[in-house]
């Protein structure tokens, strides 16, 4: 196993382990919920490894994975980072996205009883509610931070100038959103906004969501509860093009001596220091892989090599389908327009 090393995430304090853990995938929207005593098991053996960074929402299940973590981290929650997530309703079986600050508060309080612990380590607005200024929103979670229920606060899948006006109300630690070979979107804007204000990004899907791990075959394993079936990349007409990326990745990893994962997830480390991947799996062994993509190195050619691969006319298909929210129309209303819910 390579040595996981720490990094400060973002410019207020918060510590973490070079990698983390993404849990959703234990709990929700890829397939059936695995079984609980081996996520649990998983769980120690990552925090045994030294990868501390726990990643979870309360969308994931919904609920479920909160009550997980709570269980796993049962005389370990000192050993970890713990994020989760609110911002993502399921109401009636009908999405929504909320940052009202009554919302804000009722969903603190429940990830916390879920959770079992008296403070949330980092807790961000999942996705954007485009209804509520951003600055009403970081009152409340400012409010929080006060309280001491949440120590430091991010935002995921938010826009450039979203991530400004919410900074200048209480400083954002971590920024989360998707950043992978295949998903680059964000380095033209958002990922140079960090930078300039002191801000840590968190890499989600650093494996495209498992096909810069699989390659194509991936699709053959999905159950129907598979959210990635909806996702234009995997559908058939795009899937043929985008496997030749993942060719072209193996063939690579391949002259490198290691797997195509390891050198996907290698490329996402190489961004800076000021970039945490959080690689979700299922099983140990897999697990084991990601951690030893940290002893993988890159030479600035090998770097322009691997994007070349997967530049952006390579890759077909959006990210999300049309019904998902992203940081592209993120943007929030003018606080003096607020009256309130």
């Amino acid at each position: 196993m390579g040595s996981m090393g720490r990094m400060k995430l973002g410019s207020q304090g918060l510590e973490v382990s070079k990698q983390g853990l993404g849990c959703m995938g234990m709990s929700a929207f890829y397939g059936p919920p695995k079984p609980e005593e081996d996520m649990i098991q998983l769980i120690h053996h990552a925090v045994s490894s030294n990868v501390t960074f726990l990643d979870t929402s309360d969308i994931y299940g919904p609920h479920t994975n909160e009550i997980l973590l709570g269980k796993a981290l049962k005389g370990i929650r000192e050993k970890v980072e713990l994020a989760t997530k609110f911002g993502i309703s399921y109401e009636g079986g009908v999405r929504d996205v909320r940052g009202d600050p009554a919302y804000v508060r009722a969903s603190c309080e429940a990830s916390l009883k879920r959770l079992d612990v008296d403070c949330i380590d980092l807790y961000y607005q999942h996705r954007i509610d485009t209804r509520v200024p951003i600055e009403v929103t970081m009152g409340e979670l400012k409010k929080l931070v006060e309280e001491g229920k949440i120590k430091y606060v991010g935002l995921s899948e938010a826009s450039a100038s979203t991530i400004r006006r919410a900074h200048a109300v209480h400083p954002i630690t971590a920024i989360q959103l998707e950043w992978s070979l295949w998903t680059r979107d964000a380095e033209k804007e958002i990922i140079p906004t960090c930078r300039e204000l002191g801000i840590g990004i968190v890499a989600y899907s650093p494996l495209g969501r498992g096909f810069l791990s699989s390659g194509p075959k991936i699709v053959d394993t999905l159950t129907e509860q598979d959210c990635r079936k909806d996702f234009p990349r995997f559908h058939p007409e795009n899937l043929e093009k985008n496997a030749t990326i993942y060719e072209r990745v193996n063939a690579m990893a391949t002259r490198k001596g290691c797997t195509a994962s390891q050198l996907a997830l290698a490329w996402v480390h190489h961004q800076g220091n000021d970039v945490c991947p959080i690689p979700g799996t299922t099983k140990i062994e897999n697990f084991n892989k990601n951690v030893a993509a940290l002893s993988v190195k890159l030479t600035p050619e090998e770097m322009v090599e691997l994007e070349s691969c997967a530049s952006e006319d390579y890759v077909k298909g959006d990210r999300y389908g049309s019904t998902m929210w992203t940081s592209k129309n993120s943007e929030t209303p003018d606080p003096s327009s607020w009256r309130g819910v």
